[in-house]
């Protein structure tokens, strides 16, 4: 079943918001999978819409900046014809790692919304938090663990399967 892309934000509490958007990033994130990348995906909202949408892509593109937050920060510019984020919102499966995070900064996103933490390279609270560094000149507002379970379970299903995989 395909979610909409908008949301009527006066019919739910926030809580049902924030999982509202990170289903749509699931999808995303099968998206991902379908293709045999990593499955994390992104979406980014503004005013109860998604302008901007990407799942991970570095296999099939060979591009290692082709992360699932880095994709839709580059449709959700392209749809505002701005580098500004301004009033929007990134919800991502996995939490953001260093270029992610910066990317994040750099385009004033005020909020991010993961799934769940990345303990290899996640920089919004994990090792480190870039989002909410106080010496820089814009900060992040994260929300963490939102449908945790769900995020987790396609990354630890995607490697189960790839560890049973046979080496050739």
């Amino acid at each position: 079943m395909r979610l909409r892309n908008t949301l009527d934000y006066s019919l739910v509490d926030e809580q049902a918001i924030h999982e509202f958007w990170m289903k749509q990033a699931i999808l995303e994130a099968n998206n991902a999978e379908a293709l045999g990348e990593v499955p994390i995906g992104a979406v980014i909202v503004r005013h109860g819409e998604i302008i901007g949408r990407g799942y991970n892509l570095r296999e099939t593109t060979q591009d290692s900046t082709a992360h699932a937050e880095m994709v839709a920060i580059r449709e959700a510019s392209n749809h505002l014809q701005s580098w500004r984020l301004l009033d929007c919102q990134m919800y991502v499966t996995l939490e953001p790692c260093p270029m992610c995070a910066g990317a994040i900064i750099q385009s004033r996103v005020p909020l991010v919304v993961y799934g769940t933490t990345d303990p290899k390279a996640g920089c919004a609270g994990t090792l480190m938090n870039l989002l909410e560094e106080p010496r820089f000149n814009h900060r992040t507002e994260v929300i963490r663990s939102v449908l945790q379970e769900e995020c987790a379970g396609l990354l630890t299903s995607f490697f189960r399967k790839l560890r049973q995989k046979p080496q050739i």
